[in-house]
């Protein structure tokens, strides 16, 4: 620079340089690229990843043409007046179709929820060539559920919800939703319901509070699986392995571990409470923290699974029936002779005789595990639906043993169950 400033005051040419000035000039120009690189290179991708996601997003007008497509039917069926969609929509459905576009990224490319899931929609009824009817796309909330509980939406399923009650239950009344389309649900668990609170209501005890997670992990030799089993149902380990547990989260808390094996295999089935939660994440987390903490002194465990089945998770199993899962708890109740009568339509002794028969005998008979009552199952999922549980894990939660008795002379009826596995 001192040189050309040299020059310009006395009055050379620039365009005469020595060797020296040619290899400042490639100097100058090899550093302004450097910087460019380093400083703007993330803006220069992203300037041209954004215009080849245009791109590919749009069908652009030097595509070859495509063959015309159907015409739009985002509500109703084809017999009623269509409209057509914007071409802009038109290009983008078709690239659906043709898997040019992946149909998960609609939401995030356009950034209308509800757009996507009609684009989505209308793809689909082009691809199977099959009408989606009686499934109403408007008034829903799609940006509620995006990246939470749903993908892929192309709609909502209505469903009605009931409210029986009151339920007098432990000297509180609760009115209890129901969403069912199975007629006459709701009316019978009311009519349930009134005769509790005629005869003066139901009390209800936990028997015990844990949810359970069993991860499975291999060993060279079963020797080896019979030594960590040893260790962990050691009453001397437990303080360790609570602590190294609960530190995942400040309401889990271990409660136990019980082990089987399967030749070289190990399954342990930990259990811990989860404060008001339902708490499936927080005792993974914990139970993951024990592995890690186990890798140290088990060098040869290999995880295979951090639920191995044994916990059992929405399935039916004897271990969730004998060992409980979730909230294990019995409620009982004595309706008096005359609301037998008045309210359910029938006596105490053939309600009893029905439920020796039918509900124990009969299940029985059937094999069921857990399934010893009329219709537990009904009722829990209507519940866990309304309230916006899992619906799935009704298979476990709706594990119930129903047993009545006459009591007081023959007059009045005993009614109590026991459901040992209710996960909510």
């Amino acid at each position: 620079m001192r040189r050309w400033r040299g020059k310009i005051r006395s009055s050379i040419p620039f365009h005469v340089v020595d060797l020296t000035e040619i290899l400042a000039i490639f100097g100058l120009v090899a550093s302004l690229i450097y910087l460019l690189s380093f400083f703007g290179i993330a803006f220069v991708q992203s300037i041209v990843s954004s215009t080849d996601e245009d791109e590919d997003f749009l069908v652009g007008s030097s595509a070859a043409p495509a063959p015309a497509p159907a015409p739009c039917v985002l509500l109703g069926s084809a017999d009623t007046v269509s409209e057509k969609m914007p071409q802009e929509d038109e290009e983008i459905v078709a690239a659906v179709v043709s898997g040019k576009i992946p149909s998960y990224v609609l939401e995030t490319r356009l950034g209308d929820c509800r757009r996507a899931a009609g684009l989505r929609r209308e793809a689909v009824r082009r691809i199977t060539g099959r009408q989606i009817e009686g499934l109403p796309l408007d008034g829903f909330d799609y940006a509620s559920i995006l990246g939470q509980c749903c993908e892929l939406p192309v709609g909502y399923v209505q469903l009605p919800v009931g409210i029986a009650g009151p339920l007098l239950l432990d000297g509180q009344r609760f009115y209890v939703p129901m969403a069912t389309t199975e007629g006459c649900l709701v009316a019978s668990t009311n009519r349930g319901c009134k005769a509790i609170a005629e005869s003066g209501g139901a009390t209800s005890v936990v028997l015990r509070d844990a949810m359970t997670r069993a991860p499975v992990a291999r060993f060279p030799t079963a020797r080896r699986s019979a030594e960590l089993k040893a260790f962990l149902e050691d009453p001397a380990n437990f303080d360790t392995l609570s602590v190294v547990f609960n530190r995942s989260s400040r309401f889990g808390r271990l409660q136990g571990v019980q082990c089987a094996m399967a030749g070289r295999n190990i399954y342990m089935r930990f259990s811990c409470s989860t404060g008001d939660a339902m708490g499936m994440n927080m005792i993974s987390k914990g139970v993951q923290n024990v592995l890690d903490y186990l890798q140290d002194d088990f060098p040869d465990m290999d995880v295979i699974s951090i639920s191995g089945n044994f916990c059992a998770d929405k399935k039916p199993a004897a271990v969730n029936w004998i060992e409980g899962r979730g909230k294990s708890v019995v409620c009982e109740a004595v309706i008096k002779e005359e609301t037998v009568k008045k309210v359910l339509k029938t006596n105490v002794q053939s309600l009893v005789e029905l439920n020796v028969i039918k509900n124990l005998a009969g299940s029985a008979i059937a094999g069921a595990l857990g399934g010893f009552n009329a219709h537990a199952s009904n009722i829990v999922s209507a519940i866990f639906i309304a309230t916006g549980q899992d619906p799935a894990q009704n298979v476990e939660s709706s594990q119930c043993i129903t047993m009545l008795e006459a009591v007081n002379d023959g007059k009045d009826l005993h009614i109590s169950v026991t459901m040992p596995s209710i996960e909510k």
